[in-house]
């Protein structure tokens, strides 16, 4: 027993001995501690409403208390350089070749792109950023915000990519070691509190010059434009600023007067390839991606679809009438996807959708949302108008995949038509020639369906504004079927000035709807 006893005691000893050594070697070491895999901690969101002065103090105080929060990203890939045009950059998402670039070990050389991003969670080392940063990264480094004046960088931190999400281009990711140090972290604000001619405070890493402040106010709010949407198609409402944002702000914080994240700094307009800053710059609202952080901690953002496309502008109370309707409340369907929800639940384009789920669809920004926030699975009823009668449909609501959606990209170029008979005028600034076998096989016009070809366009015409191009098939006006250039003509002369043609045609191997008001 006294030997089964001494045994017992110096084993408890050495085990407190070792940790003993091992916490003093690892306080010699200035060994950080991991990032721990706990959840994700959201930040805190004030709703109060913005009031108070400016005063001299105000920026200043906003940059002393939140630079710490504030860091730079540089994600080294093997990506090549993104094909973007030169009246829109995306910052920090050109890949920049740096000094210390390194071998590519036969698979090419590994340049680095720089960006910002913005710490909401100290205990666990979440950060968040822009997706288009991080995108195929395959090393990340987090730079913290430093007082110290000197001639090198901060020591990098790694980091890891939770999860990312094409639609709002914003990503989630976290440092795989913690600083000895203790993180600071943000408060998010109300996004859409923010109105034109509020301040607003960018913080971010343009040009490599970590943690540069620049101040402007907001210029618009829910700002819309293809040449901004990450997925074709998808709208993404923006905050618009003047405050300089510019190559490596992506993904840094926009804040308001109170010191709160309104927006993550995503994109902006430059006439130039280095991405000079113009004054108007984009922000992707918090609000938007606080909806979403938990799928994104989660490493995916579940978002429901049917496989449709709505057109963007609001029903015109002068075609009430024609279109059946009491009231301007609605979804036009412009486009079904083959295969998709849509299709399988016999939606047809030109359908107007009136109530999804037992809820009053106001106008096509209504009806998406209340798709993206369905439980993909759930089968839901609509209420429909279909050539000005009532209808009832269900539709089963299957997962988006927003990246699918971003690789398929625009419709590919329509091919041009054959030379062909003579065209005829329609009295909507086209001209239309009958279609031939040919040039259906070149269309991939589905068997057994008729139609004309559009041949030529004005450009100030009523077809052209209302996005009519050559090579469009013409397969129906205002429900009528076509299958003659003559019938065509007919159905379009019998709308009256001021009044809407409601035209299907095929483009891309789908149809799709366009509203042609006659001038």
């Amino acid at each position: 027993m006294s030997n089964r006893r001494t045994t017992v005691f110096y084993g408890i000893l050495i085990a407190f001995a070792s940790v003993a050594i091992g916490m003093v070697l690892a306080a010699r070491l200035d060994l950080a501690p991991r990032s721990s895999a706990g959840p994700l901690n959201i930040p805190a969101t004030n709703s109060a409403p913005l009031t108070g002065a400016i005063d001299a103090g105000t920026f200043r105080n906003i940059a002393k208390d939140k630079n710490p929060s504030v860091v730079s990203i540089t994600a080294y890939s093997r990506r090549q350089q993104p094909d973007m045009s030169d009246m829109f950059q995306i910052p920090g998402f050109q890949p920049r070749q740096q000094p210390n670039r390194k071998p590519g070990n036969g698979r090419g050389e590994q340049v680095a792109a720089g960006g910002s991003g913005f710490i909401i969670d100290k205990a666990n080392g979440y950060i968040l950023t822009n997706n288009h940063v991080v995108e195929g990264a395959e090393e990340i480094e987090v730079r913290l915000f430093s007082t110290e004046k000197q001639a090198t960088q901060p020591t990098p931190l790694k980091a890891k990519v939770i999860g990312r999400d094409v639609l709002t281009d914003s990503a989630l990711i976290q440092l795989t070691e913690l600083p000895k140090t203790p993180l600071t972290e943000t408060i998010f604000g109300d996004s859409s509190q923010l109105q034109p001619g509020d301040w607003v405070v960018a913080i971010g890493s343009p040009f490599s010059y970590s943690n540069t402040v620049t101040v402007g106010v907001v210029s618009a709010v829910s700002r819309v434009s293809p040449e901004l949407n990450p997925v074709s198609g998808r709208d993404l409402e923006m905050i618009q600023t003047d405050a300089a944002i510019n190559h490596g702000n992506s993904g840094g914080p926009l804040f308001n007067i109170r010191g709160e994240v309104v927006g993550i700094n995503t994109a902006i307009i430059s006439n130039s390839e280095s991405g000079g800053n113009l004054g108007i710059g984009f922000a992707v609202p918090i609000n938007t991606v606080k909806e979403i952080l938990k799928g994104l901690q989660a490493g995916k953002v579940a978002r429901g679809r049917i496989g449709v496309q709505v057109q963007k502008a609001h029903i015109d109370p002068a075609d009430l009438k024609d279109l059946g309707l009491s009231n301007t409340n609605g979804a036009v369907i412009a486009q079904i996807s083959p295969g998709g929800p849509g299709a399988k639940a016999g939606m047809k384009v030109g359908d107007i959708v009136t109530e999804f789920n037992g809820k009053s669809v106001i106008d096509s920004n209504s009806l998406v949302d209340m798709v993206v926030h369905t439980t993909p699975g759930t089968t839901v009823p609509l209420k429909i108008v279909r050539d000005t009668k009532p209808m009832s449909i269900n539709v089963t609501i299957e997962e988006l995949n927003a990246e699918e959606e971003q690789r398929q990209g625009q419709p590919s170029a329509q091919p041009e038509p054959d030379a062909k008979p003579e065209p005829k005028e329609t009295g909507f600034g086209m001209t239309i020639e009958p279609l031939t076998p040919q040039m259906a096989r070149r269309l991939q016009v589905p068997g057994g369906r008729g139609g004309v070809v559009v041949s030529d366009m004005d450009p100030r015409g009523a077809a052209a504004q209302a996005g009519m191009g050559p090579g469009d098939v013409i397969l129906s006006i205002n429900g009528t079927a076509v299958s003659t250039a003559d019938a065509a003509v007919k159905l379009l002369e019998q709308v009256a000035p001021g009044r809407i043609a409601r035209v299907i045609i095929w483009r891309g191997n789908v149809e799709q709807l366009l509203t042609l008001r006659k001038k």
